[in-house]
């Protein structure tokens, strides 16, 4: 295992060179980040200043190594139209993403899983058939729209949940967090279940096909001809097996979360790393951008890893491969 997780690393800290170089290259070939956080009326002398105090006056090689240089010491660059650390920037606005995006998934779960095998084991009823008819929707209509529907709705019409911002907040060891106060709970609900619309479809097709799988299976056949209870061959035997489809998928849709919340945090004015990363690159802030993609380049290699050792976990059959290895 040991040896597994360090091969891992190796691969990552690869991977992360090859996409910071990818990143740089892409975003040093879009626009000129001068020309939109200069004012026009500035005069050459302030102008020409100005590209030096953000380094831009430097070929783009020597930019890239200055970069790799700062980034290996913990510094991927400074905020152009803030002055501040680009990971300062992202670490404050963080919370907020993680909050939403945690929601999120424990509501995909906790609706998913129970409707996925309640339409598996009734496939032929007419609860089992609405639910995935229902599913189909899920992944049919566009973010945007549900999200502008729901405060539509909920909002507008009923006035039941307020449409934007995150809230009033509690700090717990010094993270402001919103579900902890009634408030900061009311304008988490809106944004959470729009997010997590797509996932719990997701959650139920996989379920609902790992749970129509299972009971056709040896061991759930040889559970019932012991005489055990329908709820332990299903709580044990069944939702066991069909676990590791749906720990991989749900560990990759929880970084794809927190890296495309973008369009729900616009929608719900949710003050995350979506918005900022969107006015980042309105304004071409070179070192915020490439700071979001590499983190979010990590967050996914990490989530991986911990998808992998799970695997081992949940199924010996993996543990027992690496040993053989």
């Amino acid at each position: 295992m040991i040896a597994f997780i360090v091969r891992r690393v190796l691969q990552s800290v690869f991977v992360l060179l090859i996409m910071s170089l990818l990143v740089f290259v892409g975003i040093y070939a879009i626009g000129n980040p001068v020309d939109i956080l200069i004012n026009p009326e500035a005069t050459q002398a302030e102008r020409a200043a100005t590209i030096v105090a953000f380094g831009l006056d430097k070929p783009m090689w020597v930019q890239y190594g200055l970069f790799l240089q700062s980034a290996v010491a913990g510094d991927l660059g400074r905020s152009f139209a803030y002055s501040t650390p680009a990971l300062t920037l992202i670490a404050q606005r963080l919370p907020a993403t993680l909050e939403l995006a945690v929601v999120a998934m424990l509501v995909s779960i906790l609706l998913g899983v129970p409707l996925g095998l309640w339409a598996g084991l009734r496939r032929d009823g007419f609860a089992g058939r609405t639910i995935m008819s229902l599913s189909i929707l899920g992944f049919s209509l566009p973010t945007f729209w549900v999200g502008l529907m729901l405060i539509m709705l909920f909002s507008v019409n009923l006035g039941w949940l307020p449409s934007s911002g995150r809230g009033q907040t509690v700090e717990w060891l010094g993270i402001p967090l919103s579900f902890l106060t009634l408030d900061g709970l009311k304008h988490l609900v809106l944004p959470a279940l729009n997010l997590s619309l797509f996932n719990i479809a997701l959650v139920i097709r996989l379920t609902h096909s790992g749970t129509q799988e299972a009971m056709l299976q040896d061991y759930v056949k040889f559970a019932r001809a012991k005489g055990l209870a329908s709820r332990r061959i299903i709580g044990v035997h069944v939702l066991k097996n069909i676990l590791i489809p749906i720990v991989t998928v749900i560990a990759l849709q929880f970084g794809a979360l927190i890296a495309f919340a973008i369009v729900t945090e616009s929608i719900f004015a949710w003050p995350g790393i979506g918005k900022l990363i969107i006015d980042s690159i309105r304004v071409l802030d070179r070192p915020v951008v490439v700071a979001y993609l590499l983190l979010t380049v990590t967050l996914f290699i990490v989530i991986n890893l911990i998808v992998d050792v799970l695997y081992s976990v949940l199924d010996p059959r993996v543990r027992l491969s690496d040993a053989r290895g």
